[in-house]
C-alpha cells in the first residue's frame, strides 16, 4: 500500500525518539504542573509513536493492510493537538507583555485557535484518514478520503499562516510601543522598562515558537502536495519524503519545546521549579531585579 516497504531500523529510531519526548512532555506538564500539555503536546506524541509503531510492524509484514491504515490516521492527525499548544503558548506570551498590543485577548485568542485546531481540523483529518483507510481496506480507490485529509491540512495550513501573521504582528506591535487600540491608557515609563525586561527572558520561548512553526509550516506543505498528488503519486511514494519532511520536521518541533519550554519562562509556573524569575522592580534609571533573585 506504501508504493515501498518502509525501512526497519528507521522506524525504530522514530518510535524511540517520539516515546521518549512523551515521557519528558508528561514529566515537565507535572513538574511546571500545565496539565494543558496532556491533550496537546502528550496527545501528539502518543499519536506518533502509535503511527510509527504500525510503520514498523508495516516494514515487517508489508502487505497488511490493518498498520498501513493506523499510520495513516495516526502521522496525519498527531501535529494538530501540537500546534493547539503552540497557540496556548502564543496567548499566554500575549498576556505577560500586553493584550493591547493584539488583535484578539488571549483568552479569546487561544480558544479561537484551539477551536479550529482541536475541532475542526482534527474532525476533517480524522474523517478524511478514516474513509480513506476504509477504501484501502475494500480495495477501493482511497482518492475521496484522501480529498477529505486534504481539505483538513488546508484548513490546518491556513490556521497557522493566521498564527504567524498574529504573533508577527503582536510583536512588532510591542517593540514599537503601538497598541492595537489608540485610546488605551499609556503605561508609565517604568512598567514599559519593567515589559521590555520580561521581554528580554521571554524572547527565547518565542524563538522555540518560531522553530516549532517552521517545522509544522513545512510538515503541513509536504502534507498538502503528497495528498493533491494522489495515492500513487511521486512524493507519497518515496519514503525519503515521509521521513524528513514528516517525521524529522516534528521530531525537532517536539524537542524544541522539551528544550525551550514554556513552564521555564512563564511566570505562573516559578514557583513550583528553579524557572527564570521576573522582574519585579524596575526603575526606568535602575538595573532590574526578579523575584528569584537575579538581576539584569
Amino acid at each position: 500500500p506504501y508504493n515501498y516497504v518502509p525501512t526497519e531500523w528507521i522506524c525504530i529510531t522514530f518510535v524511540a525518539l517520539f516515546g521518549i519526548n512523551t515521557v519528558l512532555h508528561l514529566f515537565q506538564s507535572y513538574k511546571f504542573r500545565m496539565w494543558w500539555l496532556i491533550p496537546t503536546v502528550i496527545l501528539a506524541g502518543i499519536l506518533e509513536v502509535l503511527g510509527w509503531s504500525a510503520r514498523l510492524w508495516s516494514s515487517i509484514s508489508p502487505t497488511l493492510l490493518t498498520p498501513f491504515e493506523i499510520q495513516l490516521v495516526g502521522t496525519i492527525l498527531a501535529p494538530t493537538p501540537f500546534l493547539a499548544a503552540n497557540f496556548l503558548v502564543l496567548g499566554k506570551i500575549i498576556s505577560h507583555l500586553g493584550p493591547e498590543f493584539s488583535r484578539l485577548s488571549p483568552k479569546l485568542s487561544s480558544f479561537l485557535n484551539s477551536l479550529t485546531q482541536d475541532v475542526i481540523c482534527l474532525v476533517i483529518q480524522a474523517v478524511g484518514g478514516a474513509m480513506a483507510a476504509n477504501e484501502v481496506n475494500q480495495n477501493q480507490n482511497p482518492d475521496d478520503g484522501g480529498n477529505i485529509m486534504l481539505i483538513g491540512v488546508t484548513v490546518q495550513l491556513c490556521a497557522m499562516a493566521l498564527y504567524v501573521l498574529c504573533a508577527g504582528e503582536f510583536l512588532l506591535r510591542f517593540l514599537n510601543n503601538t497598541p492595537i487600540r489608540k485610546n488605551s491608557i499609556p503605561v508609565s515609563e517604568e512598567k514599559r522598562h519593567a515589559k521590555i525586561m520580561e521581554w528580554i527572558i521571554i524572547r527565547w520561548l518565542m524563538l522555540g515558537l518560531v522553530i516549532q512553526a517552521f517545522c509544522l509550516f513545512v510538515r503541513a506543505v509536504y502534507r498538502t502536495v503528497e495528498l493533491s498528488n494522489g495515492w500513487s503519486g511521486p512524493i507519497i511514494s518515496t519514503q525519503a519524503y515521509f521521513n524528513v519532511f514528516d517525521g524529522l520536521m516534528m521530531t525537532i518541533a517536539v524537542y524544541t519545546m522539551n528544550l525551550i519550554h514554556p513552564g521555564f519562562f512563564l511566570s505562573e509556573t516559578r514557583r513550583f521549579s528553579g524557572a527564570v524569575g521576573w522582574p519585579q522592580h524596575c526603575p526606568a534609571s535602575l538595573s532590574c531585579t526578579t523575584d528569584n533573585g537575579y538581576s539584569y
